[in-house]
């Protein structure tokens, strides 16, 4: 296994190496040199053997049937049968020593490409889609392996046996011999229009099977949405449409090599038809002995059986050729986020954070900010909310704060520093994230939760499940928190599938803790208790939260309300109430009260809850209380109804 190194190439910076697709092959071939040249080497040998038997055929002809010489009969005889025996124990080594070889290869490449994948950003992922990945860790990787067992050392064996054959045909009749090798322009001239002329077909070939993959993975993925919207038939369509394009693609390859193929046969018999004509005149007239003739005859298969094989060894090294090409050009992407070469390594942050004038523009955005100019600063142990309308950039300032993307333009900092100076995993391991796009491994309930933790106790896992509500459900499931969930959670509901993230990202213990839209598919009870707990959690953390619901925002210590990727209203809950914005219309919307009015409760209620130099408590409810009950009621003519 590699190690340190994505591969044995020149390394430019962490994950980018520049090479041609054969030069990146070779360094996974480069280990293995010793023993490749090892299984060389036996096939020469194998090669050369096969020269004897037609020779010892000869000898039996002229020596002793023609000549009468039978004291010689058991000695070629048992030749016969020694290399017979060397050369199926030959037979036996030879393709498992290259098996060896060509596994070794396929599992450091494997390793190398599926190492950058983890390496790649979010952008590369936009860029990719999953079948077209898998294509290139299966199809594509099988090519290179079956060229690399086998075809390295079939080519190699053919091209010997035709030399060697052509060489004794040579000491036998020089006349005969160049009969023979005047088809070989010809083969050779075929086999390089062959060439040329079938790669394009291979490149159709390896892009359609991507795009057939990929298709199948998504409909796989998605099997509930075309269910619930009875599109099956629409998508059997769209998949015949694929399929057939893949098969118009295998038979376009097909239609140029089977031109090439009987041409090659042709040149192959041809062969036998000089032999048995000049062969078979010069036996008549003497200048060729009926032993020599049999021993050309011998052979004969040592000469067809390259030229029959020609078209087919020109298929496969084009799609050796077309698979490293493809999977190299994945491979050779440019990751755009990477650790920086004198990072600043911080194993604990406190978790202060600030926005400097940040702006952000995606790749293909065409001059189109996704945020702009987004200032703002939180000190450690804060809760900061972030409220605004779909597309308004939410998500996408976490994504900046957590380096899954960089900012155009501006900072953004954590404890001081700017997140492009800081070891990526030192970052990104002092956050935790329950993300909008809940995803959970095909793993049990409780490898789920502890995926930031693996070497946790079971009471941790319990701990942070109960604190994120997700205990009382998990326990009540066949078998706990052993229970197997479906592919990303398929068998949960939405709500469920959030409190396990939730239990997740709690469970990590971060310096920084991120919820983006975490509580929306449970119930308002459940948002409670799940606020009241995240207010209990041991430690400061600074704790940021996405959500549409006024209720999971309107304790936190500042909230941000985004507009067109601009920060529109900032301030504290009364605050925003007050400014009668975007803020307070969704509250209204909400609640179905009045912003001003619930504006005004709440002053009343502070300012009599500070003459009497009460105590401000939290209810259970998450909103702000005094000792006075009246008082209360008053303040919170919001909760007089509930969120529909």
């Amino acid at each position: 296994m590699i190690q340190g190194n994505l591969c044995p190439g020149k390394q430019l910076r962490e994950g980018v190496y520049l090479m041609t697709p054969m030069k990146w092959f070779y360094s996974f071939i480069k280990p293995y040199r010793p023993r490749i040249f090892l299984g060389l080497v036996l096939v020469t040998f194998l090669a050369a053997l096969a020269i004897i038997n037609p020779v010892v055929s000869g000898h039996v002809v002229d020596d002793v049937i023609s000549g009468g010489q039978y004291e010689k009969l058991p000695f070629l005889i048992t030749i016969l049968l020694l290399v017979t025996a060397v050369r199926s124990v030959l037979r036996f080594f030879v393709p498992y020593n290259f098996e060896i070889c060509s596994q070794g290869v396929l599992f450091q490449m494997r390793d190398a490409v599926f190492r950058k994948f983890l390496m790649e950003d979010f952008a590369f992922y936009n860029r990719n889609r999953t079948g077209d990945l898998m294509s290139r860790q299966t199809g594509d990787m099988d090519a290179i392996r079956n060229f690399v067992g086998s075809i390295i050392s079939s080519i190699y064996e053919n091209v010997l046996y035709f030399i060697f054959a052509l060489i004794m045909v040579f000491t036998i009749n020089t006349k005969l011999a160049l009969c023979m090798l005047c088809i070989l322009p010809f083969t050779v001239f075929f086999t390089i229009s062959q060439f040329f002329r079938v790669k394009p077909a291979f490149q159709n070939i390896r892009n359609r099977f991507s795009s057939l993959n990929a298709f199948v993975q998504e409909n796989i993925s998605g099997n509930r949405v075309v269910k619930a919207f009875a599109k099956e038939d629409f998508e059997k369509e769209k998949f015949d449409k694929e399929n057939d394009a893949y098969r118009a693609a295998e038979l376009g390859a097909a239609a140029i090599w089977s031109k090439y193929v009987p041409i090659f046969e042709f040149f192959s018999n041809i062969l036998t038809v000089v032999l048995i004509l000049v062969g078979g005149l010069m036996a008549i007239n003497g200048e060729l002995s009926m032993g020599s003739l049999v021993t050309v005859n011998g052979y004969l298969w040592m000469l067809n059986n390259p030229l029959r094989m020609a078209g087919w060894y020109i298929n496969d090294v084009q799609r050796f050729i077309t698979s490293v090409e493809k999977i190299y050009a994945t491979f050779s992407e440019d990751p755009h986020i990477f650790k920086p070469a004198n990072a600043v390594e911080k194993k604990h942050l406190k978790g202060s954070v600030e926005f400097r004038h940040v702006s952000y523009q995606a790749e293909d955005a065409r001059d189109v900010d996704i945020i702009r100019d987004i200032s703002f600063s939180v000190k450690p142990g804060e809760t900061v909310g972030i409220l605004g309308p779909t597309g308004s950039g939410k998500s996408t300032i976490m994504n900046l704060l957590c380096r899954f993307y960089d900012a155009t333009e501006g900072e953004v900092l954590v404890d001081g520093i700017n997140v492009k100076d800081m070891d990526l995993y030192d970052l990104r391991d002092n956050i935790g994230m329950a993300m909008q796009d809940v995803f959970l491994f095909s793993d049990t309930i409780e490898g789920n939760i502890a995926y930031g933790r693996p070497d946790c106790s079971f009471e941790q896992v319990k701990k942070a499940a109960i604190a994120a509500d997700a205990n009382h459900f998990i326990q009540a499931m066949p078998d706990g928190y052993d229970t197997i969930v479906g592919e990303r959670g398929v068998g949960l509901s939405g709500g469920q599938k959030q409190r396990i993230s939730l239990a997740r990202a709690l469970l990590k213990d971060p310096a920084i803790l991120i919820l983006d839209d975490t509580t929306s598919a449970v119930d308002m009870e459940t948002e409670t208790y799940i606020q009241k707990q995240l207010k209990n959690l041991e430690g400061a953390h600074t704790i940021f939260i996405i959500a549409y619901r006024i209720s999971s925002l309107k304790d936190a210590d500042q909230i941000l309300v985004l507009d067109h990727g601009r920060i529109a209203e900032r301030g504290t809950h009364e605050e925003l109430l007050k400014k009668g914005g975007y803020y307070a219309r969704v509250f209204e919307h909400q609640y179905h009260t009045d912003a001003k009015k619930a504006a005004e409760a709440y002053e009343r209620a502070a300012s009599h809850h500070a003459e009497n130099g009460g105590e401000r408590q939290t209810g259970n409810d998450g909103g702000q209380q005094t000792g006075n009950g009246s008082e209360r009621q008053a303040a919170e003519n919001v909760s007089g109804k509930e969120e529909k």
